[in-house]
């Protein structure tokens, strides 16, 4: 993905890390951690993550994520969601939902507009483009 780096690299600042909240893992961001942190499942899940009906999550502590400390200390186990954010298909439909992230991402490319940002992600993630025409 040599061509995210464009409009898009991770500054590892956390800020996305913190809140009450996490994201919500799928199983194979439950093996993929399991793996990474070369414990039994149980364990992981008893001590790293909260199960709601069929919902897994990561715990939070002290308003972040479990595994923030100064940074990921998870960063190649972590959920794809993770990996996947801020470059969210929802910034293509949703111009406010851009302002919001560019303005607490510092990651994001800070002389790109709206139009040409939904350009380079839409062809990242080979979507079309509802911000407007690649250039």
């Amino acid at each position: 993905m040599a061509q995210e780096k464009i409009f898009f690299e991770c500054q590892r600042c956390g800020y996305c890390c913190h809140g009450e909240t996490t994201v919500s893992l799928d199983p194979a961001d439950v093996e993929r951690l399991v793996a990474h942190l070369g414990r039994p499942l149980e364990e992981v899940m008893a001590r790293y993550l909260r199960q709601t009906k069929a919902v897994i999550q990561m715990q939070t502590v002290d308003g972040h994520c479990i595994f923030y400390n100064q940074g990921c200390t998870v960063h190649p186990g972590r959920p794809w969601r993770c990996a996947q954010w801020p470059l969210h298909p929802s910034i293509l439909t949703d111009h406010a939902n851009f302002l919001a992230i560019k303005g607490s991402c510092p990651g994001l490319a800070r002389g790109m507009d709206y139009e040409e940002f939904c350009g380079w992600l839409a062809a990242l993630l080979d979507q079309p483009s509802a911000g407007g025409e690649r250039g």
